[in-house]
């Protein structure tokens, strides 16, 4: 018959072997995301985008390629964001803006010596588009390659991103509307006596 002392120890560690198995289980790779300042957008408009990393341990370096759609937006500028630069000195590049094809090619930044990896979230790119015209246009990641200071590879969950460019009304139809609003309010008076 065992001991309680036998018993505790066994269940002691069946218990830290699950915890160990649950925590692992519940980790979730880091995302790489859009957030984009207007959606719907209208034509006409320009709109930032920001590439966000969330929940990356040990980011030294990254790599991405974005597509979109060239009919609808068409890309002015690029920027780093300030996430990597928080680690120490960088070094990279904002890609190749292609307004023909719809993509911005190979975005890279790597931090600079033997430091360790940035980890937590925040922007990795600041991007500005020229609604150009009404449509849909999905942002896609490809290209992607993420290390850490090992310069071991990174496992990222990639979100793509759907935006709508909408038409701008026409003045006269502000006018119309107003115009009812005005004729509801006279309506609703006549009605109140």
């Amino acid at each position: 018959m065992a001991s309680r002392q036998q018993v505790w120890k066994k269940s002691f560690f069946t218990a830290l072997v699950l915890g160990a198995l649950s925590a692992q289980a519940l980790a979730a790779d880091p995302t790489l995301s859009f957030v984009v300042s207007a959606n719907p957008a209208q034509q006409g408009s320009v709109i930032d985008l920001n590439v966000l990393i969330s929940d990356v341990s040990d980011l030294y370096a990254y790599q991405f390629t974005l597509s979109f759609n060239a009919a609808v937006l068409q890309a002015t500028a690029v920027t780093e964001g300030s996430f990597l630069s928080g680690g120490g000195a960088t070094f990279g590049d904002t890609g190749t803006i292609d307004n023909t094809l719809g993509s911005i090619s190979l975005v890279y930044n790597t931090l600079q010596g033997a430091v360790p990896g940035v980890s937590g979230s925040g922007s990795l790119a600041h991007i500005s588009f020229n609604v150009a015209n009404v449509g849909v246009s999905v942002m896609n990641f490809s290209d992607v390659v993420f290390l850490n200071s090992s310069l071991g590879d990174l496992t990222l969950k990639l979100e793509p991103l759907t935006l709508q460019a909408v038409a701008v009304p026409e003045p006269s139809t502000y006018l119309l509307f107003g115009a009812g609003l005005a004729g509801l309010a006279a309506l609703r008076r006549r009605q109140a006596r």
